[in-house]
């Protein structure tokens, strides 16, 4: 588990996006939990083929496309750490591009906010043969767009879950 003492993120390498969501950490875990909606939030992923049945549990893959069509390319992303309700860290696989770790964490702020913090950098592959800087100019808006787009997803589960 996280130490609430330590920035969570301090020595993740990449860039760091933070989000506050009007929805609880618990609406934000639920899309997290659901890898079926892995795409929709994912900037790049184009769509889900298969979810192991125990996702987001240590171990579990999403396996997903990314790229635009026809160029689709199939791998996975695998969990390589999960603390239910406050963290997931990833393996994304996008090869022949490479590898990225993606560190989430989610932050409960109230019965109706919460704030959600990604950090992200490639780790294998000719992606990290990129330099850093150049790498984060791309990373941190495509990072923004996909707090923004799974923050879109758990507020609206969350407005319907109030509406009964």
């Amino acid at each position: 588990m996280t130490d609430p003492a330590r920035k969570p993120h301090a020595k993740d390498p990449g860039p760091t996006i933070t989000r506050r969501v009007d929805a609880p950490a618990t609406a934000v875990w639920r899309v997290l939990s659901d890898g079926w909606s892995y795409a929709t939030w994912v900037v790049g992923a184009s769509r889900v083929r298969d979810v192991d049945p125990d996702w987001p549990a240590k171990g579990s893959r999403v396996h997903h496309s990314f790229g635009p069509w026809p160029l689709v390319i199939q791998d996975y992303t695998r969990v390589e750490h999960s603390v239910s309700g406050s963290e997931l860290i990833l393996k994304a696989r996008g090869w022949p591009v490479g590898e990225a770790r993606v560190h989430i964490t989610i932050k409960d702020l109230g019965p109706d906010s919460s704030e959600v913090v990604i950090t992200e950098d490639a780790v294998a592959g000719p992606g990290a043969l990129i330099p850093a800087p150049l790498r984060h100019l791309i990373i941190g808006p495509r990072n923004k767009e996909t707090l923004y787009r799974l923050a879109l997803l758990a507020e609206g589960r969350h407005d319907e879950s109030l509406r009964g």
